[in-house]
Formats: structure tokens, sequence, C-alpha cells
């Protein structure tokens, strides 16, 4: 789980960022528009209803972003069963397929959007 920042704005609520998800196993990719300045709350409503209506990982690798690491997101996991696990400072090797995600992602954007 990362992010994609200071993208163009797009989409009808001006959307500027996005959120990657990638499961580990099928290595399928989640992409959710947000905004650069959204709340840990507002990340945890719109990954939970997105987890809601898919299979899910019981354990979730996320780089130490301030939105992850709060108390909201410790008692979210404790309710759903899942564990956070955070990545080592400079060592993206540990969240590899998210960073490799928003690699290609940022490639295609550069392309098809002259970004």
């Amino acid at each position: 789980m990362d992010w994609v920042t200071a993208l163009p704005p797009g989409g009808d609520r001006s959307y500027n960022a996005c959120l990657v998800l990638v499961d580990r196993y099928s290595k399928t990719p989640m992409f959710l528009q947000c905004h650069k300045d959204d709340t840990g709350m507002d990340t945890a409503i719109m990954i939970w209803k997105l987890l809601a209506t898919q299979a899910y990982s019981k354990n979730i690798i996320s780089d130490r972003d301030p939105k992850f690491t709060s108390a909201l997101w410790k008692n979210l996991h404790s309710l759903f069963g899942t564990k956070l696990a955070f990545s080592t400072s400079d060592h993206p090797q540990t969240d590899v397929l998210a960073e490799q995600m928003i690699q290609n992602l940022e490639d295609i954007i550069r392309r098809f959007c002259a970004y």
C-alpha cells in the first residue's frame, strides 16, 4: 500500500493523488483516486469500502506514512483481523509490489496524458 501524489487534478472532484494497493498473492492491483490532503479517516473509509467487496490478504504492508501509523488504523486492523506491517525506511524492497505498480502507473500517465 503506497501513495502516488502530485498528479494533475482530474475527475469530477479534482482528484490529485492515488492510493495503490497490490494483493501480494494474486498480484492484482487496486487504485483508489483520492486527494493528497485526505485525512487518515478519509483514507480508511475508502479502503474498507473497497475491501468489503473484495477478498483481501490478512497481512498488509505499508510504508510509514503518518496516515497508516495512527491509532485509528491499529483499531481498524484489529476489527478486521488483519495485520499491518510497516516497511523499513529507505528499503523499498519490502513493499516491492506497490513500488513496481507505482512505476507502471506513472509510466502510463506520462505516455497517455502528457504528464
